[in-house]
């Protein structure tokens, strides 16, 4: 199959605030669904609630748009039941760090076979501007006036804690850069998490673009991915933003670890149907 990114696009358009950075995010899963040929009927896009997470509807493969903090759930329970699948869960800091916290540690500790793309933009976009998990100390918010109290967190040093084997930073405005990382992602068998910085530019002001475009340098080239201490040391940096794959290592996979039972119960159920096993699992 030959494809290219308008391929890709669905009739809706985007309704997201003109510079906000998800649209530098949404071109790029374009672009990378076109780069690896990805057939449309045999790709899912899964979201939450929140700016982001209208995502699944501009993009022509199957979508699902689900409740706040639960894309990972469901994007598991669709990989689970057809493995064949690529499957890609969206959303935003909010949604997945906050209500959607516990769903992410359990992902990524599962190893999930999924590619997670979350797009930060340090602030509850859809809700008017209130404070974010990801939320720097001390920032004035619609929901913190005099500063926030709380330390934000960082995504990326989250998610090699909890367990993930792939975790990558980009920007929404270097749309090659994260078309790459992208592709990456979805490759990766096993969970990988793909934090992208990506701008609100009606809640966070026009300069939060110009500083993070400062701020952002690729890792050197001499990083080892394959070493957890080395990636930690990547994250939560102060002044700033490096992209790029932090931690890639393969282990196995919720989706083979379930396919290994399901082998076991057939061979000790050889003729029993499926009906037959569950009520052994029962007794």
């Amino acid at each position: 199959m030959s494809a290219n990114a308008k391929d890709y696009k669905s009739d809706l358009k985007p309704v997201w605030c003109p510079g906000c950075g998800d649209f530098g995010v949404l071109n790029s899963l374009y672009r990378a669904f076109a780069d690896l040929e990805l057939a449309p009927h045999e790709t899912v896009v899964v979201s939450g609630i929140g700016c982001s997470s209208r995502l699944p509807g501009y993009v022509e493969t199957y979508g699902f748009n689900s409740l706040h903090g639960r894309a990972l759930p469901i994007a598991t329970g669709v990989k689970l039941a057809s493995p064949q699948l690529n499957v890609v869960a969206v959303g935003g800091d909010g949604d997945g760090l906050a209500i959607g916290g516990n769903h992410f540690l359990h992902s990524a500790r599962r190893n999930v076979d999924i590619a997670y793309i979350m797009m930060d933009n340090e602030i509850y976009g859809l809700t008017k501007g209130q404070a974010a998990p990801t939320t720097p100390l001390g920032d004035k918010t619609k929901s913190t006036a005099y500063g926030n109290p709380e330390a934000g967190v960082d995504p990326c040093s989250l998610a090699i804690s909890f367990g993930a084997t792939w975790v990558a930073r980009g920007f929404s405005g270097d749309v090659k850069g994260t078309t790459e990382l992208m592709k990456k992602a979805i490759q990766h068998r096993g969970f990988a998490f793909l934090n992208i910085i990506s701008p609100c530019v009606t809640w966070r002001g026009d300069d939060q673009h110009k500083e993070i475009r400062a701020k952002a340098k690729a890792l050197p080239p001499e990083h080892d991915s394959g070493n957890r201490e080395a990636a930690l040391r990547f994250c939560n940096e102060e002044g700033v933003v490096s992209t790029g794959v932090l931690y890639a290592v393969e282990h196995p996979t919720l989706v083979g670890e379930m396919q290994h039972i399901r082998e076991k119960a057939q061979a000790k159920y050889p003729s029993s149907t499926r009906t037959d096993m569950l009520r052994a699992f029962a007794l």
